[in-house]
């Protein structure tokens, strides 16, 4: 890497792979734009992610004749991957990323990196859904964008309105703390940032963009949608279980006092529905190992019991968000009453039909059941979310003077409208 600022103010990082017909052309543009916009110090780095055309050798060049412009070649391609590395390694106060097609209009750089240089945010990134964005592209792209930023929205708990575009800024303290969390080195890494940023309880700045869509974009819609929902699920998850140490990162840097983000009443269903199929594929297996011995009857209490244990501890901590053995035991023991309004439908539903049909198969008992059991989910999420986890879903009051909140009050309760 080449030699850097002991000052400097912002860094803008400008990945590309292949970029040989238009990157020179960008570059200098950006440049211009800089020279006579910014007061601040700053600097261009450009990072070759192993392209295999004259990217590197423009980027080179690009670097010898202008001031201000970095060049870094990357052995790997990944767009996470060079933010990762350019970023992690930038004396800089401010880290920013543009698109090198400058699909953004560069008027929206000063808004963007202003709250960060001032300590008012954390984070900043621009928006195309914003009511007063101006923006050029086709319906697809469109609807695959708000699409993605409403499940976004509504299963993750977070607030900021677009996770893709192209044109995000981070303080290099947030950096230092978010950059290691973050897995991904492709295309999700974007999302996994703002995500982990928000649930840390940073300060999440929206600017408002014009932008016009490169119609020679060589994104694979089909292929970054697969792994952008492949990546919600593992952040999800790791949020969920606490693999992902996010309160260290509240602890050392959050805005305290801070209410972080649950997931919104969508979510919740579409998170109860994943455990419930989940555990309705457990009940039919565990069903069906136990009916030979045991008989009907008996095979559906004990497959149930052990699949209802098993639901209400993903739905504490996943759907609800509950965490710590704070209140574990009295969960279960009221998810135990739930098990018991279940199995008396299940069990009715076995009753109705060895009356209806006195030599049903075990297929049919395991359909039926099945069908039974699904009502019993839907049963189950009801009380669930009106009597077993109730208290865990009241706001807080919170007070200035109180400090930093306890792990379990952070993790459990509402997040407020918006982190901006």
């Amino acid at each position: 890497m080449t030699e850097t600022h002991p000052t400097l103010d912002i860094d803008i990082v400008v990945p590309c792979y292949n970029e040989q017909d238009t990157l020179a052309a960008h570059v200098r543009r950006l440049h211009a734009f800089c020279r006579g916009s910014f007061s601040h110090s700053w600097r261009i780095t450009i990072a070759d992610n192993a392209s295999t055309d004259d990217t590197a050798r423009i980027a080179d060049d690009l670097a010898a004749m202008l001031p201000e412009v970095h060049a870094v070649h990357l052995p790997e391609k990944g767009r996470g991957r060079a933010l990762k590395a350019v970023w992690g390694a930038s004396p800089s106060r401010v880290l920013v990323y543009v698109d090198e097609d400058l699909s953004t209009d560069l008027a929206a750089l000063e808004p963007l990196v202003a709250p960060l240089l001032s300590g008012h945010s954390d984070v900043a990134i621009g928006t195309r859904l914003a009511g007063s964005s101006r923006v050029v592209r086709g319906g697809k792209r469109e609807f695959i964008s708000r699409s993605y930023n409403l499940l976004l929205r509504t299963t993750m708990g977070v607030s900021f309105s677009d996770a893709q575009c192209g044109f995000k800024a981070i303080t290099r303290e947030a950096a230092e703390h978010i950059l290691p969390l973050c897995e991904d080195n492709a295309w999700f890494f974007d999302t996994e940032m703002l995500v982990l940023a928000e649930h840390a309880g940073l300060r999440v700045h929206e600017v408002p963009v014009d932008w016009i869509d490169d119609v020679n974009s060589s994104v694979d819609i089909t292929s970054t949608a697969a792994e952008d929902l492949r990546g919600m699920w593992r952040v999800s998850r790791g949020l969920a279980t606490g693999r992902i140490p996010i309160i260290p990162v509240y602890d050392a840097i959050g805005r305290q006092p801070f209410t972080a983000p649950t997931v919104g009443i969508v979510g919740q269903v579409l998170r109860f529905g994943a455990i419930g199929v989940l555990s309705t594929i457990a009940f039919a297996v565990l069903y069906a190992l136990f009916r030979p011995a045991l008989g009907a009857q008996t095979a559906d209490f004990l497959a149930l019991l052990l699949t209802a244990i098993g639901n209400t501890a993903l739905n504490r901590r996943f759907t609800f968000g509950v965490r710590g053995r704070a209140g574990a035991g009295r969960h279960q023991v009221q998810g135990l009453v739930v098990f018991g309004i279940a199995w008396a439908i299940t069990a009715g539903s076995l009753v109705v039909l060895h009356a209806a049909a006195p030599g049903s198969t075990h297929a049919t008992e395991i359909a039926v059941l099945t069908g039974a059991n699904l009502v019993a989910t839907l049963v189950r999420f009801v009380l669930f979310k009106a009597w077993v986890f109730r208290a865990n879903r009241r706001p807080e009051l919170i007070r200035p003077e109180t400090g930093p909140l306890p792990r379990t009050d952070i993790e459990a309760v509402p997040a407020p409208d918006t982190v901006a």
